[in-house]
């Protein structure tokens, strides 16, 4: 397996997107539809995305990291920067099928482990 993509979200959408099968939240309250791919990071870019999108978080529920398996995508994936000649970032320009999803680990603020 190539290196795994990585996408910081809220439990309760991880486990909705199990129901429906595909999990289409592109970042903290905007879905792929809106935003036109779903945000991801590599394992080292984690941290600063999650000061970021999710700052001092205090919502309900806890934050998961879902593991992806770049090869059980069926949408492109694109590695693209915010702005010219910044760090790029993966972007999935589609739903991820929870099929791709090969883990799911509790986000603590700075780690990552098993859910």
């Amino acid at each position: 397996m190539p290196e795994p993509l990585v996408h910081l979200t809220e439990r309760s959408l991880w486990e909705a997107a199990l129901t429906t099968g595909t999990y289409e939240m592109s970042t903290r309250g905007r879905t792929l539809q809106e935003e036109g791919f779903i945000h991801c990071s590599l394992r080292h870019q984690v941290p600063r995305v999650a000061r970021w999108v999710y700052g001092e978080y205090t919502g309900p529920g806890e934050l998961v990291l879902l593991v992806i398996d770049p090869d059980r995508l069926t949408a492109p994936v694109r590695h693209e920067a915010p702005e010219p000649g910044g760090e790029e970032f993966p972007h999935i320009y589609g739903p991820i099928p929870v099929s791709a999803v090969v883990d799911v680990e509790v986000w603590d603020g700075g780690t990552a482990a098993p859910a």
